[in-house]
């Protein structure tokens, strides 16, 4: 089970990473940088932010999350031109997905290895 500290945390965590992935996405930084600050910050959600009860119902909306971040970024890339609306859009789906990609990852080898101790 998730500590008190560790969902918030988490929770802190989440937040910050939804505004830099807002500003990320929106073209205001453009350095590489601020991806692996992003995918620290999926890190550090997937490490303290889920508690066990919440591990199902993280998954399935994490992963419908990349995969709707994913197929949305690819399909507005075909249509934007540079600095349309729909350029910020595929960053903004981009710079998600780098959050979440990790904090699933973590979250699911957590589950696994929960999984065979039992």
């Amino acid at each position: 089970m998730a500590k008190k500290g560790g969902n918030l945390i988490g929770g802190w965590a989440f937040l910050v990473g939804v505004v830099i992935a807002l500003i990320v996405g929106v073209g205001f930084v453009n350095d590489p940088t601020w991806s692996v600050i992003l995918f620290v910050i999926g890190l550090i959600i997937g490490l303290s932010n889920v508690a066990d009860e919440e591990v199902s119902p993280f998954l399935m909306s994490a992963v419908v999350l990349i995969i709707a971040t994913h197929f949305g970024a690819d399909m507005f890339k075909d249509m934007a031109s540079q600095g349309d609306i729909l350029s910020s859009i595929v960053g903004i789906l981009n710079a998600l997905k780098t959050i979440f990609v990790p904090a699933t990852v973590i979250v699911a080898v957590k589950n696994v290895f929960g999984l065979a101790k039992h």
